[in-house]
């Protein structure tokens, strides 16, 4: 039995009738492109189109809608790699909330940019683990924290992705997910498991961002510093409940390199006329190992996380 609770199909299902309107139901397509370079059938789901450029706004604003009074009055806070921010500081803003959000340095500057931009104010820190540390104290001073993936309400609102694309592509045989702290995959795995069960769920990482996997050797969340160039899915840990998702309802987490991420990226841009961040990129080289694990008769789906990457910081 998992020690904490899983999230329902049915909290996604009130996380769904509840940012209804508000958010942009993302087109699922099939590449012909990426289906001739792998060799099976390559579905997409295009969250890079969504408001703030990433599928962090669902689960974003699925959480604000969910505060009463006294925790909008406060103001909220989270730490981000750049999307969760960024998606915060759109919904708090289009809500009248003040937002602060703390990233690290090497966070890309376009999502400092727009967290700024949106009215949010942004806390730089050294590094991933120094963020988190810094949003501890900004929530023991009386921030709202809005947890990038550690929060049901959070991982319901990104689940929402997986109803709509199981529900868009029914024939699929495997979908990847990248994993940053887990609220995308969780979430995504419970729409699954619910509309589709016989659907095999992939985690994807790169060396450096591996949090999930080090959690599934370890046999739980663990710390460490992250090093991977891939700053989006650069969490210095995953909880337990993302963990507990990934243990129960994935097949696997494959771990790839940063090289590879980015050669993903392009081949993304290339084949699929996609724009995607590296952290979506890193899905490419995972597809081929997937399918060296499944045979040729997939049907592969792929969750496109976020666009925000720009071409100078790609050509990087």
């Amino acid at each position: 039995m998992p020690s904490v609770r899983l999230v329902t199909p049915e909290a996604l299902r009130t996380a769904a009738a509840r940012i209804a309107g508000e958010i942009v139901a993302t087109p699922t397509v099939a590449s012909p492109g990426l289906t001739a370079l792998l060799g099976v059938p390559v579905t997409l789901k295009l969250e890079q189109l969504q408001r703030s450029g990433s599928f962090k706004f669902r689960g974003a604003l699925a959480k604000l809608l969910t505060l009463d009074e006294a925790e909008r009055a406060a103001g909220v806070v989270a730490v981000s790699g750049g999307n969760h921010g960024t998606a915060l500081a759109d919904a708090a803003g289009s809500l009248g909330i003040a937002a602060t959000v703390v990233m690290s340095e090497a966070a890309p500057q376009r999502s400092i940019d727009a967290c700024r931009a949106a009215g949010a104010e942004v806390r730089l820190t050294p590094d991933m683990a120094d963020a988190f540390a810094l949003l501890d104290d900004l929530v023991a001073e009386g921030r709202t924290l809005v947890h990038p993936f550690d929060d049901p309400v959070v991982v319901a609102g990104q689940g929402t992705v997986g109803l709509e694309f199981a529900a868009a592509a029914p024939d699929l045989t495997d979908v990847l997910v990248s994993i940053g702290g887990g609220g995308l995959i969780a979430g995504v795995a419970v729409a699954f498991r619910e509309l589709d069960p016989r659907v095999r769920i992939w985690g994807v990482e790169t060396e450096g961002a591996d949090a999930m996997s080090r959690a599934l050797a370890a046999g739980g969340p663990v710390d460490f510093r992250p090093t991977s160039i891939v700053t989006t899915l650069s969490a210095p840990h995953v909880s337990s409940l993302t963990y507990e998702h990934v243990r129960e309802l994935v097949e696997d987490v494959i771990v790839v390199s940063d090289d590879e991420a980015v050669a993903g990226a392009i081949t993304l841009a290339e084949q699929a006329g996609v724009w995607a961040e590296p952290a979506a990129g890193c899905l490419i080289p995972a597809a081929r190992t997937v399918l060296d694990r499944v045979g040729p008769d997939a049907r592969l789906g792929l969750v496109i996380c976020g666009g925000n990457a720009t071409v100078a910081a790609l050509a990087r």
